[in-house]
């Protein structure tokens, strides 16, 4: 009798090679994925070592296996087959346990902490009806107080936010798109992507949703007067791991090896609009008492993210309305931001899930619109939308301001920060958790009075700490900085270059500052007044 095929993740034991791996880190991480930890003094383990080959491929070559995918945070392969063939990899001498998807079938040896579970990505809330002028995107911009950042140069200039999603189709036509396909990283750029459901390279293929094109929209896009995202000029790298067609647990290890590429390009901002507790075959199904931040494959992986120093967002999902009105995985996950959706009047919008957790703990951490929430689409059409979908990103880009303007908070202290300014933050409830985000007493202020032309360089302040910072207005420029006091003490003597590009002072009293500079042989005198 022919056995049913089911999903399962088999776990390894160790890593046999790893001291050599790290002992050259460069050779499986990004200097910028090196620096990412370095900044938030975040060790580099075994975990992000790459699994072992000849593990990988003695399940490969075993009876009736397929590998799906593999994930080395978890040091795990994910598997299709029968229970039979499945259960038989146990008795390979690099297998430590394997944990089948379907909660029926028990799971084989008990040493990996647990796994299992998903809930549907909505599929995918509802798709568009056919200092900026924000056109169309205005409220939903200035609800959160980006506008006040973008005020003062900072538009997500030097952040990289990984999408993860289901289709970015028109992304490399639409001309709202346009500033981050140019090669010029001071605008903004798309730096790459997979699609790791069709194993190519062609994240741009039409994968029958154009769902992270809209999301991508509400970061990025920039069409004069009618519409600019909440951080139209971060980096992007696009990766399709949610198959449209279909709802399988193969999902959550495509997302877990999404994140994983993420990190190890030096990414510092996943997002991702999708959720999973219900799939086309309900053996697979998962329960609230799931949702508890350290059940399903999906969440363990975005728990591991944020401790790689990523700040993760997630929507909660579309089930308020439903049976199902909780939050999905991995929303619940410890240490990210899970994001709610409201109307552009900040009502709470019904479709937005419920929290908590199911070990209780606030979700969601923030709000944003969500409701009659203004996209662009593939044809570079604005049109409304619905759906946490879309509050999420909307979050995401002014989370890379807020990280952009602080650059020495790390990852749990920017997001601390997101939650100490959502509206509701003394009196979080189940559905709005701690509310509506507005971080706009965090901005920095522009306090550069010019005496004479438009300078190479922009400077930020921060209210919070003193501390301003010169910064280097286009990336192929070199400016020679120096910097006294209004009684002439020298405070500062730097040339900012393309790979050095800023000038920071600690602690600056109020006061008035002259700031001269070189730029293309020629000298001139600024005053800052603070």
């Amino acid at each position: 009798m022919l056995q049913a095929q089911e999903h399962a993740w088999v776990y390894f034991k160790d890593k046999p090679n790893a001291q050599i791996y790290l002992n050259n880190p460069l050779s499986f991480l990004s200097q910028r994925a090196i620096d990412r930890r370095d900044h938030q003094n975040i060790s580099i383990t075994t975990q992000d070592v790459p699994v072992e080959d000849s593990y990988v491929l003695s399940v490969k070559n075993s009876n009736g296996i397929t590998v799906k995918a593999t994930s080395k945070w978890l040091n795990a392969v994910h598997v299709f087959g029968s229970e039979t063939d499945i259960a038989n990899l146990q008795n390979l001498t690099s297998v430590d346990s394997i944990q089948f998807a379907n909660k029926n079938l028990a799971v084989i040896n008990t040493s990996t902490s647990k796994l299992s579970k998903v809930s549907k990505i909505n599929k995918f809330d509802k798709e568009v009806s056919s200092v900026y002028n924000y056109g169309q995107a205005t409220n939903q911009t200035e609800m959160l107080g980006v506008e006040k950042f973008h005020n003062t140069g900072i538009e997500g200039n030097s952040m990289q936010i990984a999408i993860i999603d289901a289709g970015f189709y028109g992304v490399n036509t639409a001309s709202a798109f346009s500033h981050l396909l140019d090669n010029d990283e001071s605008n903004g750029e798309i730096l790459g992507g997979y699609d790791f459901v069709n194993n190519t390279s062609n994240f741009y293929t039409h994968t029958g949703t154009t769902h992270g094109t809209q999301v991508l929209s509400t970061i990025a896009a920039i069409k004069e007067n009618e519409f600019v995202g909440t951080a139209p000029k971060a980096k992007f790298y696009l990766f399709v791991t949610e198959d449209a067609a279909n709802e399988t647990p193969l999902e959550e290890s495509l997302w877990v090896q999404a994140a994983e590429r993420a990190d190890s390009l030096g990414v510092d901002i996943i997002n991702t609009s999708l959720g999973y507790s219900e799939f086309d075959d309900s053996k697979y199904d998962y329960t609230y008492a799931d949702m508890d931040g350290n059940t399903t494959f999906i969440t363990r992986g975005a728990n591991i993210a944020a401790e790689k120093g990523m700040v993760v967002v997630n929507s909660m999902g579309n089930s308020g309305n439903d049976t199902w009105h909780y939050l999905t995985a991995p929303a619940d996950a410890n240490n990210i931001i899970a994001v709610g959706a409201v109307d552009a009047n900040e009502d709470i919008v019904g479709f937005s899930s419920f929290g908590p957790s199911a070990d209780n703990r606030i979700k969601p951490e923030t709000l944003a619109q969500g409701g009659s929430v203004f996209v662009v689409n593939e044809n570079n059409q604005v049109g409304i939308s619905h759906g946490t979908s879309f509050s999420g990103p909307i979050i995401s880009g002014a989370v890379a301001c807020l990280w952009e303007a602080y650059p020495n908070k790390t990852s749990l202290e920017i997001r601390q920060m997101v939650i100490e300014n959502s509206k509701d933050y003394l009196n979080p409830t189940n559905q709005r958790g701690y509310g509506v985000l507005n971080i706009s007493s965090l901005a920095p202020q522009l306090f550069l009075k010019n005496l004479f032309k438009e300078p190479p360089f922009y400077i930020v302040h921060s209210g919070i700490s003193g501390d301003i910072e010169i910064r280097l207005m286009f990336k192929n420029d070199e400016v020679t900085i120096q910097v006294f006091s209004a009684l002439g003490n020298f405070l500062a003597d730097k040339k900012l270059t393309k790979r050095n590009d800023r000038l920071l002072i600690k602690s600056l009293s109020p006061g008035i500052y002259y700031i001269k500079y070189q730029y293309k042989g020629k000298s001139e005198v600024m005053t800052l007044f603070k």
